[in-house]
């Protein structure tokens, strides 16, 4: 149940005698309506209001529920009137229109309008919102949407609005016209209207003001709950990918050949590939200190930098301007942009851009299991190609080196590494981070039998991650 659907339940229990006792010794609805009476004529032969509509009678179909002995039914359009407010011209006055009254706006001030004063009644009749009651704040000039919402004073005014707002909904759902909704005024002036006695009207309005602080309260739980629910799949999500990086997520096996062996490994790899020229050597970075280490490592893990575990590359994209046609007329080749990475949700299987021949002779195609990591406009957003495509120096490629097989760890540790890599981009007009930062950063390396476990148990605890959201 939701704080809407609390507050109505209560409204409706006050509306069909069933919120508070009934007392014998009151006065019944019956005589306070003689006195309804009196007053309406009254005020009618002073011209403080129009005649009443001639309406139909109640039958015993049009009422919607039972209500005490006590108590009267009569239609909502006998009791209440919809009026405009004095003209007047000439005065400096506020334009007392919704979003000024919902205190959304300043006030407007003009200087002609439909005049009212503080405390009179407003109800929309034109909008989505209409049947929605308001109380003027000030002196103003009543705004087009309204009308002044008239009910005579022998009726305790607090039973009579919360009246009005039990029926909200329907005057909502009822509303006349098509390209500006309106009052449904039909609806409004033969609604059924179940009068209390008037000592029974003030006991409902005191319980309900009673337990409206209670339904506030619980107003702001449920919209803590909400967003509770919201945020906590993506802080679940993020912590998964920080144990996992951190070793908390598996178990460590004996058996398993340890990182820095590993290294051994990839280091023999990495000089083949050079020796072969097909990397470039790179200048060796500085030993990782204890400073640049974020958490301890469990044993058998390794701190290293990017660039001493694979090839790390950004993308290219050399024709400008980058939008020209003659890179993309009749394209077949797969470009990536990082939109494009940002949507990917760490598996890149679809793209709206393709070069063509002259397109891909300015760029280059990464394989299929290639990680993408964005550097400009979304900061480290990655994503694994599912298959061979081209992308802009937007995005930097990463490629683990022999004897590792594929990507997924490092794209489940990247994830891990999203806000320290954000924080680490330039504050520009457009926010970019510089690839030597990236690949000279300190990253967890574990044995590779253990990067296998930790890749199958994130696949596993994300997939929980998404049937919460």
């Amino acid at each position: 149940m939701t704080a809407q659907d609390l507050k109505n339940a209560i409204l409706q229990l006050a509306v069909q005698g069933k919120l508070v006792p009934q007392d014998p010794h009151d006065e019944p609805a019956s005589e306070l309506l003689k006195r309804i009476e009196v007053e309406k004529a009254a005020l009618i032969k002073a011209g403080r209001i129009k005649k009443y509509k001639t309406l139909t009678a109640l039958s015993a179909d049009d009422l919607p529920f039972d209500i005490p002995e006590s108590w009267c039914w009569l239609k909502l359009g006998s009791i209440c009137q919809l009026l405009d407010g004095e003209k007047k011209k000439g005065i400096s006055f506020p334009y007392l229109e919704a979003k000024f009254l919902r205190g959304k706006a300043v006030a407007t001030m003009i200087n002609e309008g439909k005049y009212v004063t503080k405390g009179t009644r407003l109800i929309l009749v034109d909008g989505e919102n209409s049947g929605e009651v308001f109380s003027a704040t000030e002196d103003g000039y009543m705004g087009s949407t309204f009308k002044v919402l008239f009910f005579p004073q022998e009726l305790f005014a607090g039973y009579v609005l919360y009246f009005l707002q039990f029926k909200q909904l329907a005057f909502r759902n009822n509303k006349t016209g098509s390209a500006i909704p309106h009052l449904n005024k039909e609806l409004f002036f033969n609604m059924p209207f179940p009068v209390p006695p008037l000592a029974e009207q003030k006991r409902i309005v005191e319980k309900i003001e009673e337990l409206m602080p209670l339904v506030e309260e619980y107003r702001k739980a449920e919209e803590w709950l909400t967003a509770l629910n919201a945020e906590f799949p993506d802080k679940l999500r993020k912590s998964i990918l920080q144990q996992a990086i951190q070793g908390k997520l598996t178990e460590r096996n004996p058996a398993d050949e340890p990182a820095s062996e590993l290294l051994k490994r990839i280091r023999a790899e990495k000089e083949r590939l050079i020796k072969e020229g097909k990397i470039k050597k790179e200048k060796p970075l500085q030993p990782i200190t204890e400073e640049e280490m974020p958490f301890e490592l469990p044993d058998g893990w390794e701190w290293v930098r990017l660039s001493d575990v694979g090839e790390v590359s950004r993308g290219r994209s050399k024709h400008r301007p980058r939008n020209d046609h003659i890179l993309y007329d009749n394209g077949t080749y797969p470009l990536i942009q990082t939109g494009d990475v940002a949507r990917s949700n760490g598996h890149i299987s679809e793209c709206n851009t393709y070069y063509n021949e002259i397109g891909l002779a300015q760029s280059r195609i990464w394989p299929k299991g290639t990680l993408c990591l964005t550097i400009a406009a979304n900061i480290a957003d990655v994503g694994i190609l599912e298959f061979d495509a081209c992308f802009p120096d937007s995005v930097v490629g990463f490629n683990a080196f022999n004897p590792i097989e594929d990507n997924r760890y490092f794209l489940y540790m990247l994830m891990a590494y999203k806000a320290i890599l954000d924080s680490k981009a330039t504050k520009s007009a457009q926010k970019n981070i510089n690839l030597d930062t990236i690949a000279s950063l300190a990253y967890p390396l574990p044995p590779l039998a253990e990067q296998q476990r930790i890749v199958d148990r994130v696949n596993e605890l994300l997939a929980v991650c998404d049937e919460l959201k």
